[in-house]
């Protein structure tokens, strides 16, 4: 039998062609599309009715304790003794790195880098450590020994680590990391709680920026041996991204303790954040409380955070500039510490920041971390 030769037909083939072309034209549009539309849904999922955002960026009124404890004064609890020594002027980063890394530089940015800055020039402190480690999807785990070279060199040979290294010490994390957490925002979780309870000090998120010493803060009496600021002006949880501690603090080893059987895939901010506010109002001689504004104000509402990076007119800048420098360093009389919230704006502003456009444009986040770059 002889072969059969199909001949297609002009009109077949140009149709064809024109499904293709369409296909190819509509998934181009889409991928430049997507990240629009995902910042819209995003923007929709915050600003409905029944989001819940107004709650949290409610106004509030510092209570006497809160006050009291940001300043170091007295409290009138029977049990408190005034004469305990300070909570060490020690900070401490955590950072894990991703395994395998998306790039040669590893994964630790500019804005890593400026976080450790402001701990440098705003804190003076004794010391800081960048506790590091790698992590890898459960789907591929990258054991890595004390002494493999190659993804230590990702964290010491990084370019912004190496910019701070005359200010820090690396100290690698030994400890087994649960490989099966998906949220990479929670391998620091207990970690951070370890190595307070055993040293005590201030721990930062490396996306916290510290604006002005704490020192009055580091001198609760005992047994307030925490300190933690409130999360929103519905103070409805106590965030775990900047905490000071002595060490062997009861309210840390009783938050530790909590981690022992949790599935931290199953919740977003539980531990991190409601519950230390519940362990706070059964404990409440075991814990000093910052008011709202202390380390947490502006929030993490597409509102609040639109705030902190939209663009200033000149006569607003000049306005926020001088309140900078009247509050030493702060948008707040009462401000410590800036937490950018990440997991909130890295996509609307943090990713597109680097030393020129901080110094370049001025938004209330660029006027707070110039005076943090190097040149």
């Amino acid at each position: 039998m002889e072969p059969v030769m199909v001949r297609l037909k002009p009109k077949s083939v140009m149709a064809s062609v024109l499904r293709l072309s369409l296909f190819v034209g509509s998934a181009f549009i889409l991928y430049n599309l997507l990240p629009t539309i995902l910042l819209f849904g995003d923007y929709l999922s915050q600003n409905h009715p029944f989001s819940g955002q107004a709650l949290v960026e409610q106004d509030f009124a510092p209570t006497p304790k809160e006050l009291a404890c940001l300043h170091g004064l007295p409290l009138s609890s029977a049990k408190a003794v005034e004469d305990a020594a300070p909570i060490p002027n020690v900070v401490n980063f955590i950072f894990f790195q991703k395994l395998p890394p998306r790039n040669r530089r590893g994964d630790f940015g500019f804005l890593n880098y400026l976080a450790v800055r402001s701990a440098v020039v705003s804190l003076k402190p004794q010391r800081i450590y960048i506790h590091y480690g790698f992590s890898s999807p459960s789907s591929a785990p990258h054991h890595v020994a004390g002494d493999d070279a190659e993804p230590q060199q990702l964290v010491f040979d990084n370019p912004w680590i190496r910019r701070l290294k005359p200010h820090v010490e690396l100290k690698r994390y030994a400890k087994p990391i649960d490989h099966s957490l998906r949220h990479q925002e929670h391998l620091a979780d207990r970690v951070r709680l370890e190595i307070l309870l055993e040293h005590g000090g201030i721990y930062l998120d490396l996306d916290a920026f510290a604006l002005r010493p704490f020192e009055k803060a580091l001198a609760p009496p005992s047994p307030y041996d925490a300190v933690l600021g409130y999360e929103g002006g519905n103070r409805a949880g106590l965030c775990n991204a900047v905490i000071a501690a002595r060490a062997n603090s009861s309210f840390i080893r009783r938050w530790l303790t909590t981690y022992d059987s949790v599935d931290l895939n199953k919740e977003w901010n539980y531990h991190s954040v409601i519950l230390p506010k519940e362990l706070a109002s059964e404990h409440p001689d075991e814990i000093c409380e910052l008011p709202p504004d202390a380390f947490l104000w502006p929030t993490w509402t597409w509102a609040h955070v639109r705030w902190m990076h939209e663009p200033l007119s000149s006569d607003e800048s000049e306005y926020w500039q001088r309140r900078i420098r009247d509050f030493g360093g702060s948008l707040f009389k009462n401000q410590l510490a800036y937490h950018a919230w990440s997991q909130m704006s890295r996509y609307r502003y943090l990713k597109r920041l680097t030393p020129d456009v901080i110094r370049r444009e001025d938004t209330r986040f660029n006027l707070l971390m110039r005076r943090f770059l190097e040149d």
